[in-house]
């Protein structure tokens, strides 16, 4: 159960500073925040697994790392979709 936790509040970390690099951190809500950190470790450990080193491994400094870049690519492509939309 903790382990749970530990990583919902990894997430929110993670989303709230990579919210805060894409200029989205207004828009965002905790929620969202927590459900793009956690999908942004997932896919800064594919991210992380094809470059040879090891995606996120615990709740560390690293991992911080890993989930934060790829929460900002997870945004970035949101964005894309999302400014094609409105034109």
């Amino acid at each position: 159960m903790l382990d749970i936790i530990l990583w919902i509040v990894l997430g929110a970390v993670a989303g709230w500073i990579a919210s805060i690099i894409m200029g989205r951190n207004a828009s965002m809500g905790l929620l969202a925040n927590i459900v793009v950190g956690i999908l942004g470790a997932v896919i800064g450990g594919f991210v992380m697994n094809f470059f040879g080193a090891s995606g996120a491994s615990g709740f560390n400094l690293y991992s911080l790392i890993v989930a934060i870049l790829g929460a900002v690519i997870l945004l970035f492509i949101v964005g894309l979709f999302t400014r094609r939309s409105r034109v």
